[in-house]
């Protein structure tokens, strides 16, 4: 597909874009208690991530941008590796994504333990983290 001289110039010019995968939906081990080890519970990751997208909005192939496919297994396998802390779980996924995306700068996600074990009822608990390639 061609594009005319202003409309390359209007992508050239845009900012960087973001790729943002939301409401992941899986079930995981995480967690001090040893009881979270063996009957596990529900989470939702929500991925963030910032990229120069202007190339691959011109040439409109995968191999110019971030492949949210590749994001998404990531979570699943780190998610899939136990912890006890979801912070730690979270910089897991940060770091494999900076090392295996190396298009994406920036990095926010959210881990949420849905209906945690904990006194009261509570929806869940989040960590929020974020991050910048250097």
């Amino acid at each position: 597909m061609r594009y005319h001289r202003a409309q390359q110039l209007q992508i050239k010019n845009k900012d960087m874009g973001h790729i943002k995968l939301e409401n992941i939906r899986l079930y995981a081990y995480h967690g001090c208690m040893a009881e979270e080890a063996v009957i596990g519970s529900n989470y939702r990751v929500d991925l963030d991530v910032k990229a120069d997208l202007r190339h691959a909005a011109i040439s409109d192939d995968l191999k110019d941008t971030v492949d949210y496919v590749l994001l998404n297994r990531i979570v699943f396998e780190e998610m899939a590796i136990r912890s006890k802390l979801l912070e730690h779980v979270g910089q897991r996924i940060i770091n494999r994504l900076f090392n295996e995306a190396k298009e994406v700068s920036y990095i926010k996600i959210t881990v949420c333990k849905l209906n945690p074990p904990i006194d009261g009822d509570v929806e869940s608990v989040q960590v929020i983290m974020e991050d910048y390639r250097t």
